[in-house]
Order: C-alpha cells, then structure tokens, then sequence
C-alpha cells in the first residue's frame, strides 16, 4: 500500500524543493509553469528501524519498506478549479491524494521574490485555504445545479435522496464560506460516504509545511509551537522544515549526511518526522511480515481486522482466511525468533475480527 500525498503551495513557496527533499529527486526548482501538463511524481520509502533489526534476524532475500508517493502539482488550485481540460485533469490527481501538503515560505532570498512582495506565514495560509475551499466550491456549486435538474424528473425514492444529498451540501458550501473546512465539521458516517466520491480537498487531512532558511534553523522549534497553537486542529497539524538543506541531504550518503546535520545542530531526518506526521494524521500503522524471502512493512488504517489487512497483502489470503497467527515486535526482539517465540507460547491465534495493532508480526494461515 502506498500513501499518496500532494504538495501544494503558493509560487516561490520552495514547493518543489521539498518535493526533492523527501523524494530525493532532482527536478530543477521553478521550472513549473500554469502549462505544465503533467506533475512531479516522486517515491520516498518510509524510514522504520523495526525493518533492519528484523532483517538481521531473518537475513531475509529482501526488505521491503512502505512507501509514500508524492505529487507535485506545481499550478495553482484555484486556477486548475476553473479549468475543465488539463488543469481538471490535474485537479483530480490532486484529488485521488490520501493528504495534502502545504509549503509555505518562511525563507528569505532576494534573488527569488515572494510571489506577493513580501513574507508573510498567515497570510499565506489564509490564502491557499480560500483556494482550497473555492475549488470545493466550484464542485458543490456544479453538483446542485446537476440536482436541481435531476429532481425534476425523480420518483419518489430517488427524490429523497437528492433531497438529502443537496441539504447536505448546503450545509457544507454554509460551511466553507464562512472559512470552515470540510475536515473540521463533524459529518455523520453516512454523511461522509455521501460526499466520499467528490474528493473535495478541505475534507483531507492537511500537513503544513513552513519552509525555512538555514539562519532560522536555531528559531525552528520555537516558531513551531507558536504556529501550533494557532494551527493544529483536527486533521491539520503544522511543521517547520529546511527545505533547501534538506534537499542537500538527500543528496549525500553515508557518514556525510550526519556531519552535515551535526554541523547545523538537526538531530533528525525532516523526511522521517514528515513521514511519521503523515502517519498520525492519516490514522495509519504498520503491521510487520518476517521470513527468509523478505520482511516487510504493511501500512493500513487504524482499527483494521485481521481479514482486511490479510487482503492487503493479497485478496485471495482474505477470502481464504482461516486465522492470524500474532507476536508484537516487542515479543519477536525478546524472543530472538520465531523458533523460540514458539517454544514460549508468545504466537497467538487471532481470527479474522482481530483488531491489527501498530508494530504486529503477523502471519496469514489461509486456504483457497
């Protein structure tokens, strides 16, 4: 399973200079124009040290992470919201994302001019929300126009259901035009499957991302608490990140890397800390698979049966699923191995309504 997340910002945000960043890809920055037809896609393998001491365990063929899949649509939203032809197409790439990213520019350079003359971290965000709300707005406006026409003609059940469906959507444009989000309001379970095939973008979980410079990287986790207090709420939560630096990073390899951070005093990967809020706001864990071919890491959403991360891995282990056989990671590093997990007791027998847990060993017993 690959978690699909797409960067957004204003232009000169350093959007894809974050893009780089996490992907470690090297797309030439500011080369995005209105015209671009297509985005940048970058894969990034999300870092887990549980992977490595099981791979010395197993001393698998092959480790294979989870990944994180971002896309960098490079226009403006509210402008691909107007356009039915390549901006549309882009607009629903954007809309096929699990979250979004939004890079905001705390950085000064003169030789890169802020796109509206000067820095401003509230301003900015302000505006890319009027531009994720209208492009929901766009959608909904088009929708009840579409219902307006369809209730003249309906029967009887099918009319209550565009009924219930234009109230509903009302409600949420009374929302968003009073700057409220579609990720903050508390829409029933049936509401939210109602509104599911729309992909409005307020509705996704939002990471934001402030772009600073080398020089305010001793500022970093003051300026960050501040804009949490003022930011993060559900579904949204706030980071600071050097995206330049970080960028540089990923470039470099093996002991280069950690005299680098040292040097500017960062004590962790900013991919990593992405990846984990990433994680947290799109309610995902990792359930594990250890043997001689390969270990590897399963990500899915909190709260998952046995059975429906059995289809993870492959329908035909759901619909033939006889039981889960369960240790924690903790266990497995107590035990030093299947073998001696065994031996203790510690493999337990889940069935298929067995809610799958962060860090779970897991192997699938089925038969088809």
């Amino acid at each position: 399973m690959s978690v699909d997340i797409g960067i957004i910002g204003l232009s000169k945000s350093g959007r894809t200079t974050v893009f780089n960043a996490l992907t470690g890809g090297k797309v030439t920055t500011g080369s995005y124009t209105q015209e671009a037809r297509s985005p940048h896609v970058g894969v990034a393998k999300v870092p887990d040290p549980r992977l490595k001491v099981l791979a010395d365990m197993f001393h698998p063929k092959r480790v294979v992470p989870a990944e994180a899949r971002y896309v960098d649509i490079g226009a403006s939203v509210k402008e691909l919201a107007k356009d039915k032809g390549i901006g549309g197409e882009l607009l629903n790439q954007l809309g096929n994302v699990s979250a979004l990213f939004h890079v905001v520019r705390a950085f000064t350079d003169e030789s890169v001019p802020h796109s509206e003359g000067s820095l401003d971290i509230e301003r900015d965000i302000a505006t890319m929300d009027i531009e994720l709300a209208f492009s929901d707005l766009v959608i909904i406006e088009r929708r009840l126009k579409r219902i307006e026409e369809s209730l003249k003609g309906a029967k009887a059940t099918e009319r209550q259901c565009l009924l219930r469906e234009q109230e509903l959507l009302g409600k949420i444009n009374a929302s968003l035009e009073k700057d409220v989000p579609i990720r903050e309001l508390n829409l029933a379970d049936e509401e939210s499957k109602t509104i599911a095939n729309y992909q409005f973008l307020t509705a996704k979980p939002l990471l934001i991302v402030v772009n600073i410079g080398e020089e305010q990287l001793p500022q970093a986790t003051s300026l960050e608490t501040e804009l949490q207090a003022r930011y993060s709420k559900n579904n949204c939560n706030i980071i600071t990140l050097c995206g330049e630096l970080e960028m540089e990073l990923a470039q470099l390899e093996g002991d280069a890397v950690e005299e680098l951070r040292a040097d500017f005093g960062i004590a962790g990967s900013g991919l990593e800390r992405t990846i984990r809020l990433s994680y947290e706001l799109l309610g995902l864990v990792s359930f594990l698979t250890v043997g001689p071919d390969e270990v590897r890491a399963w990500p899915i959403k909190d709260g998952t049966s046995a059975l429906k991360a059995a289809g993870k891995i492959h329908s035909d282990i759901e619909r033939g699923f006889i039981r889960a056989e369960v240790i924690s990671y903790e266990e497995m590093i107590e035990c030093g191995g299947l073998a001696e997990a065994r031996k203790k007791g510690l493999l337990r027998l889940e069935g298929k309504n067995y809610t799958v847990r962060d860090g779970d060993i897991i192997n699938f017993l089925f038969n088809v």
